[in-house]
């Protein structure tokens, strides 16, 4: 599976997107890292009673994430109108309409990095890790929610969850010409 190659509409907000133990997390550090911009984890602006849904494995619906959508755009606008000029966070984005509202709720064009994976893959990712609040149990209403992100209408780049880390850094980065007029990340 190569990754998507297109134009993408400029962004200072990326987000890497994906089912539960895609890599989020992982990626959007290390992307962060790269463009030396503030990494804001989607998990760590969830609700308490979100958390507690998950880790009693009671699937999220569409009236809880919408607060937690709203939080994380807010804090990625305002990172990204900090002193860095970019910011990348890491959120699940599962819906169109969820990707819509972060991009609406931002006001400016926002980036996201589809980390897409089989199931089989995921699975056994998910197997091999511990997360705080995210039982394996929740997979199958992940894959159940996800509306993968359409290159030819969304603002998207698609890469594979097999590709390695750096490799996936790497792919990105060197579509994000745009940025080096930030002269923050070169």
């Amino acid at each position: 599976m190569a990754p998507s190659q297109r134009s993408f509409e400029p962004a200072r907000i990326i987000i890497v997107m994906g089912v539960s133990s895609s890599g989020k997390s992982t990626v959007g550090a290390a992307l962060g890292r790269a463009l030396h911009a503030p990494f804001l984890d989607g998990d760590k602006y969830h609700p308490e009673a979100n958390v507690e849904k998950m880790r009693a494995g009671i699937p999220l619906t569409d009236e809880d994430r919408w607060p937690w959508l709203e939080a994380l755009a807010a804090a990625l606008k305002e990172a990204a109108d900090g002193k860095k000029g970019i910011a990348v966070g890491a959120c699940s984005a599962l819906r169109r309409s969820y990707r819509d509202f972060i991009t609406e709720q931002a006001g400016e064009p926002v980036l996201f990095v589809y980390l897409k994976g089989s199931r089989e893959v995921i699975s056994e990712r998910m197997a091999k890790r511990s997360h705080e609040y995210m039982p394996t149990s929740l997979l199958d209403s992940q894959f159940a929610t996800l509306e993968e992100p359409d290159p030819a209408s969304e603002n998207v780049q698609i890469v594979p969850v097999t590709d390695p880390v750096n490799r996936i850094v790497t792919t990105v980065t060197s579509t994000l010409t745009h940025l080096k007029s930030f002269k923050r990340w070169q």
